[in-house]
């Protein structure tokens, strides 16, 4: 038995900035020379993205962008302390999560009072109660609906939640399923200059994402069906990418090896996986690959084998929204399923570790 995505539902903040705007606020909080501010300019530029959203944008332009990020009062400031940028996101990451949850409900045609299990997945804040306790109360769920939190686990943790999912599904053929991705990446926004750091500053965005999902029926070929996850743990690579509590916010690193370990490993053990399931990568015909960057999606593409118009709609997801980390996967699926892409499809995700999340659908 398999879990059926019966609705889907994605929402961003309701302003968004240019990439060009974004690199100007940039300027100011990172740029120390001249030659730094022209090499923020290229990074940005390089980012693949070409607008973003976020809950702490003012209004969409350079001049008094972000209240929230002033500019630095001297070379030591680093912005807001983690207290602060937690308060925002208690204030911030329960409305749009549940724009998300109210949407995929919508969509699946399942009364609120149907939900029997709910699974938040979040790695940009921490409040208790929690996300999951606003949206039982602001969808009107069930007091005994049961609840899972998916947490810390970076850009991959939606692929971990539907895991989860399929897990209740299976076990019980009665439950249904709501599944809540939330991140307020911006609030982590890192000032002074650190390369990695700024190439992060240059990719993340806000974002949310949300699945209903229950056993499948007869006459459900139309719905996508998750018939089987996988991870793999690459070796020697946990310095790779990093994900820690600092003072002034989360610190994400990206190092310039993670491509790298993804074109030497993620060939052989997606080969060895797809064999398990009666298939190889040529007769997977879509891939919803995780943009963590555009070096991550050339990397997956080169150790694939893969065509470049095959990751089109995860480039394109970059390009509008940025980086949303655990989110994202749900916006490429959704713009997969609306183009009426051919199954079977593969849903990849890589995060700390350096690990990889597969999900697949048919």
């Amino acid at each position: 038995m398999s879990m059926v995505i019966r609705g889907l539902g994605t929402a961003v903040p309701p302003v968004g900035i240019s990439q060009e705007s974004a690199a100007e606020h940039a300027r100011l909080l990172n740029g120390r020379t001249d030659e730094q501010r022209r090499l923020i300019k290229t990074l940005y530029r390089r980012s693949g993205v070409k607008h973003r959203h976020s809950v702490i944008l003012d209004q969409p332009d350079a001049e008094q962008l972000q209240s929230f990020l002033p500019a630095p009062a001297d070379a030591e400031d680093r912005g807001p302390d983690l207290a602060t940028r937690m308060r925002r996101y208690e204030q911030d990451a329960a409305p749009l999560a549940v724009r998300a949850a109210d949407q995929a409900l919508g969509e699946s045609g399942f009364a609120p009072d149907s939900i029997t299990h709910l699974v938040t997945v979040s790695c940009t804040g921490f409040s208790a109660p929690g996300v999951d306790v606003a949206l039982m109360q602001k969808l009107r769920l069930l007091a005994g609906v049961e609840r899972t939190h998916i947490g810390f686990m970076g850009c991959h943790g939606t692929l971990n939640g539907l895991r989860v999912a399929n897990a209740f599904v299976r076990s019980e053929p009665r439950a249904c399923v709501l599944v809540c991705a939330i991140e307020l990446c911006s609030l982590h926004y890192r000032y002074g200059w650190d390369p990695e750091q700024v190439v992060g500053n240059a990719l993340f965005a806000d974002g949310a994402a949300a699945v209903v999902g229950s056993a499948e029926t007869e006459g459900d070929s139309h719905h996508w069906r998750l018939v089987a996850t996988g991870s793999c743990l690459l070796s020697n690579s946990t310095d790779a990418m990093r994900w820690r509590i600092g003072n002034h916010g989360f610190e994400m690193t990206l190092t310039s090896q993670v491509p790298n370990l993804i074109s030497d490993h993620l060939h052989n053990w997606m080969d060895d996986w797809l064999r398990e399931q009666e298939l190889t990568i040529a007769q997977v015909p879509t891939w919803a690959v995780h943009p963590g960057g555009p070096r991550i999606l050339s990397a997956v593409e080169q150790a694939l084998e893969l065509d470049p118009a095959t990751l089109a709609v995860s480039r394109g997801v970059l390009s509008d929204y940025g980086n949303m980390s655990s989110p994202t996967i749900l916006f490429i699926i959704d713009r997969l399923r609306r183009e009426q892409a051919p199954a079977p499809c593969v849903a990849l995700g890589f995060g700390p570790g350096l690990t990889v999340e597969a999900c697949l659908f048919r």
